[in-house]
C-alpha cells in the first residue's frame, strides 16, 4: 500500500498483451498498446465459420477482447457466460439459438451484453461482425461433458486459477 501522496510504483511488466503483435513487447510497461486491426490476420477457431482477431488477452484477470467474425449459418455452439459479457455488433446480426433469450436478434449498431451464468448457443444466419469483450473467456460444453474454451483447451486447467472476485 501506498503512502498518501506517494506516486505508485510502476509495474515491471504487463499482463495484458495482444497476440500477435510481438513490438508491443519492446514498449515501457504503461505505455499504451496500439492495435493495428485491419494489419491482423483473421485466425479460424474450431467452430466452422468463425474466425477471431484476439486484440487483449489478460491472462491474471481474464480479460478478453476479440473481434469475433461469422460466416453466414455459422454457430457458436452450448457456452456459459463466466462473467458478464459485452457484444457489439459491427455488421450482420446474432441470433440467440437456444437458451432463455432464444430467438432474441441483434443487430449492426445495437450492443448486448450478458449477465454473468448466462448460458446460449448463438448464430449468425447472415452472417456479421462483432467486438466481444469477457471479463472471463466463456466455458463451452460439450455432448462428452467436457467443458472446454475457445480454443479447444480445458477450461479449469486454463482459466480457473483466475480469480472471480
Amino acid at each position: 500500500m501506498n503512502a498518501p501522496g506517494k506516486v505508485p510504483e510502476a509495474p515491471t511488466a504487463p499482463t495484458a498483451h495482444s497476440p500477435g503483435v510481438a513490438a508491443h513487447a519492446a514498449l515501457a510497461p504503461l505505455a499504451s498498446r496500439l492495435v493495428d486491426v485491419d494489419a491482423m490476420p483473421w485466425q479460424k477457431t474450431r467452430f466452422e465459420g468463425i474466425e477471431v482477431k484476439p486484440l487483449l488477452v489478460d491472462k491474471a484477470s481474464g480479460l478478453v477482447s476479440t473481434l469475433m467474425r461469422m460466416a453466414p449459418g455459422a454457430v457458436l455452439p452450448d457456452h456459459e457466460h463466466v462473467l458478464i459479457e459485452q457484444t457489439w455488433v459491427l455488421e450482420g446480426h446474432l441470433v440467440d439459438k437456444s437458451g432463455p433469450d432464444e430467438g432474441i436478434e441483434c443487430k449492426a449498431g445495437q450492443f448486448i451484453w450478458r449477465p454473468a451464468g448466462s448460458r446460449h448457443s448463438a448464430w449468425s444466419p447472415k452472417g456479421g461482425k462483432f467486438l466481444a469483450m469477457f471479463q472471463i473467456p466463456n466455458k463451452f460444453f460439450a455432448a462428452d461433458g467436457s467443458v472446454t474454451d475457445m480454443a479447444g483447451a480445458d477450461w479449469a486447467a486454463i482459466w480457473g486459477e483466475v480469480r472471480l472476485a
